[in-house]
């Protein structure tokens, strides 16, 4: 699925990494006895302190990618989606702190009261974080990097998952926010969802990294990062809910 995705957006000049085919037509070959996929090297860096005009290019980027997405065949649903969400948090409810566990199991209500179904849905990144992106140093966004919790989802929660990491002040977002538009207008029902969806964003990721905390995986090469900062961005987020820029 990740290879047949990001080959189908590369042709349709998303600036992802391209699996390279054999001559058979087949992205896997035999390396060294292991199976492995080999994809082209897009050059660039990635940014920490990204500025309005990234934020722009990046909304357009994302807007390109979603309508890029629109016809490919058969995609898997987002592997963290609401009922990943609502598993998650509960298992990991009774490990919390009683001030965590009385945050985490008042969100997984609020959100299980939320209807999402009516907006627009479709092939979506889910984890475009400022690491995952690169840029040329003329500000050209040259690469978007790990396609694996890509999935069909609200287009919304994809938008609102780049809004957390990217948008940290009101012109950022307000740049972001524009740049999609350019391409893809968000419909009134998606305006109306925006507060309840950034918190769902904000929801994921905390729970992701309460989940590598409490349940660690042996063996796994994995890089620890702290979920309160996505847990305080979640309390920000339900104190006072964020509506779109007018």
């Amino acid at each position: 699925f990740f290879l047949a995705l990001q080959d189908h957006l590369a042709v349709r000049d998303v600036p992802c990494p391209r699996p390279l085919a054999t001559a058979e037509g087949h992205f896997w070959r035999s390396l060294a006895g292991k199976p492995a996929a080999l994809f082209n090297c897009l050059p660039g860096a990635c940014i920490e302190a990204p500025s309005p005009a990234h934020c722009r290019t990046l909304g357009e980027m994302l807007a390109r990618l979603h309508l890029a997405g629109a016809d490919f065949p058969s995609p898997l649903p987002n592997p963290c989606g609401h009922a990943w969400r609502e598993s998650t948090g509960r298992t990991l409810a009774p490990l919390l702190s009683a001030d965590e566990r009385g945050r985490l199991l008042a969100e997984l209500d609020f959100q299980a009261a939320q209807d999402y179904s009516s907006l627009p849905r479709g092939i979506i990144h889910a984890d475009l974080f400022r690491d995952n992106v690169l840029w040329l140093a003329d500000g050209q966004l040259s690469g978007v990097l790990d396609f694996y919790f890509a999935g069909a989802d609200s287009l919304l929660f994809d938008l609102a998952v780049v809004a957390n990491d990217w948008a940290a002040d009101a012109e950022n977002l307000a740049a972001l926010l524009a740049g999609y538009g350019n391409l893809r207008r968000l419909t009134s029902a998606e305006a109306a969802a925006w507060p309840a969806m950034r918190r769902a964003a904000a929801l994921r990721f905390w729970l992701l990294r309460l989940e590598v905390r409490h349940h660690p995986r042996a063996g796994s090469v994995v890089t620890i990062k702290d979920p309160d900062h996505f847990g305080r961005l979640l309390q920000r987020l339900c104190l006072a809910p964020e509506g779109l820029p007018r």
